[in-house]
């Protein structure tokens, strides 16, 4: 398989000066053995790397938004922005499965979709960015990915699952649970902007828009609690 840099680079926002390291960041393990090739050109050791390099990056981040936090709460919030179906959703907002080298089994069984290869394949991009361009190189990636979602953190509330909490909300209320309805899908293919409409019993209660459909519904969800939220105290 022949992987498009071209297109890679623009969906990254990155160009490589050495391509090879994208390529091994791209190279599943199921390739390698099927290539009898050196299992240090798979995506491995990069994953390693960059799963350091982003946290690294996203806690430099949270500590300087949110000046307030304590060490629980900045911990709790790099665990959620980390995990690994933040990152296969960011992941698919790249397009980035189509770029991945993987052996038959891996292909017969749809990898190119699955949120494990898809987080790791995005921390082997970010070591391969860091090793190819250097911290700010990383560092310009990973704000660009996540900037948008800690702008819908609740800073009073770290730890606050806005989708869940609303369908709290709404199931005390005796209301029926929140319909997510994408509304908008706009952007180039390395850079998707979505748009969601939240509804409740029918009814448009919140908006929200993100890089990824999970950003988008929790923003939406954010603004639907606001909203609820105020009514409550009037």
């Amino acid at each position: 398989m022949e992987i498009d840099y071209t297109h890679l680079e623009e969906r990254l926002a990155y160009r490589f000066n050495d391509r090879s390291l994208a390529c091994r960041a791209l190279t599943h393990p199921s390739w390698q053995h099927e290539q009898n090739g050196d299992g240090d050109d798979d995506y491995q050791r990069l994953e390693f790397l960059g799963d350091a390099v982003l946290g690294m990056l996203l806690a430099e981040m949270l500590y300087s938004r949110f000046p307030g936090w304590d060490e629980g709460n900045l911990s709790r919030s790099r665990a959620d922005l980390a995990g690994q179906g933040t990152l296969a959703g960011l992941a698919r907002s790249l397009d980035l499965g189509g770029f991945i080298r993987l052996g038959r089994g891996e292909e017969q069984t749809a990898g190119h979709s699955k949120d494990s290869i898809l987080s790791d394949v995005l921390e082997a991009l970010i070591a391969a960015i860091y090793q190819d361009g250097g911290l700010e190189a990383a560092r310009s990636l990973v704000a660009r990915l996540f900037d948008s979602m800690l702008d819908v953190t609740d800073s009073r509330d770290p730890g606050r699952d806005a989708k869940s909490e609303l369908q709290e909300l709404l199931s005390a209320r005796g209301l029926p649970p929140p319909e997510y309805r994408l509304s908008e899908e706009s952007g180039p293919p390395h850079d998707r902007l979505f748009r969601f409409e939240l509804l409740v019993d029918g009814s448009v209660a919140g908006e929200g828009e993100g890089r990824s459909k999970k950003i988008a519904q929790k923003a939406a969800a954010a603004q639907a609690l606001e909203r609820f939220s105020s009514d409550q105290g009037r």
